[in-house]
């Protein structure tokens, strides 16, 4: 099996270039193209070996999330030419990611545990567990670092820095607030509860736009509904479909992403399991068989579909 580990391609009209930690960028004329690779990363570090399909699962999946909320706001998708492949509109992207949370989980868990009871600004209750659900979803925004560690930030410091206007941060809390509530509903019929996520926004001849990937198992976490309560009675592990079993194993080969660690090496064996973990994630989030693309000539192919579609006049 193939995979896509980066992409250089020379564009008709291509301006710029931007390779991000999971997707290659183009910007060409009026088009912004999006390649969404087989990277992967973890505590904001790219890991030496990219995952075969992991990029077609999270383009698809994202396409899909888009169209079911693009009657909450605007989405910046034009096209999807390829399975591994968005286009859309070029936004200007505001440096935060909305990060919301309805349960106390991952990151949030492991701040909480290490005694403090205040994230990004907000107060959380005395006497939670792992994974418990919080009494209302709160967002912990984060800034957007192009390389490096993201940061936990506030929305007063959001504010006072003025990284964003007051009145365009209270529009994306509500966009933010309304998208999770709507993926929550979406992935109930799937027997999922959406545990967190994040979004990105961008604005576009001065609207704001929702921008980049929704509800995947990279950019959000899920429990199975049919065993959580029983699992949390008991004080047990929660069965997840995210990407934090990538965290836990590097977690248990001692790399969390600090000064002076090494990133474990991975074999073919442990290759082929994240790539079969993330058709699995695939397959209960849409609630459909995943179809894998053909990986000979990959690289080609991708080319191929986005000069077609380039070249197809605009109806």
């Amino acid at each position: 099996m193939q995979a896509i580990k980066e992409t250089r391609f020379d564009l008709p009209g291509q301006e710029k270039f931007y390779k991000g930690k999971v997707r290659d960028v183009y910007y060409c004329g009026e088009n912004l193209i999006m390649v969404t690779s087989d990277r992967i990363s973890a505590f904001d570090v790219v890991l030496p070996r990219a995952i075969p399909f992991k990029g077609q699962v999270l383009n698809q999946i994202a396409q899909r999330s888009l169209k079911a909320t693009e009657d909450i706001v605007p989405n910046w998708i034009q096209g999807v030419p390829d399975p591994n492949v968005a286009i859309g509109l070029k936004c200007e992207p505001y440096p935060i990611e909305m990060v919301v949370r309805g349960y106390l989980a991952g990151h949030a868990w492991r701040t909480y545990r290490d005694g403090k009871r205040v994230l990004c600004g907000v107060a959380l209750p005395e006497g939670l567990s792992e994974n418990d659900k919080l009494p209302t979803p709160i967002i912990t925004p984060t800034t957007k670092a192009s390389e490096g560690h993201d940061e936990d930030i506030s929305r007063e410091e959001i504010l006072m820095q003025g990284i964003i206007s007051e009145e365009d941060y209270k529009q994306l809390e509500e966009y933010t607030l309304a998208l999770y509530n709507r993926g929550t509903e979406i992935a109930a019929k799937q027997g999922l509860i959406l545990v967190d996520t994040k979004y990105e926004f961008g604005n576009h001849n001065n609207r704001i736009v929702l921008m980049d990937e929704i509800h995947t198992p990279d950019s959000s976490r899920y429990f199975y509904a049919d065993t959580y309560k029983e699992l949390q009675d008991k004080g047990e592990p929660q069965r997840q479909l995210s990407k934090e079993f990538v965290r836990q194993w590097l977690i248990e080969n001692n790399f969390q992403g600090k000064d002076g660690q090494q990133i474990p090496e991975m074999t073919d064996d442990k290759l082929k399991e994240i790539s079969g973990r993330y058709i699995e994630l695939y397959e209960n989030i849409m609630g459909e068989k995943f179809e894998p693309r053909s990986t000979d000539n990959i690289e080609d192919d991708i080319y191929k579909n986005i000069i077609d579609y380039l070249n197809t006049p605009v109806s």
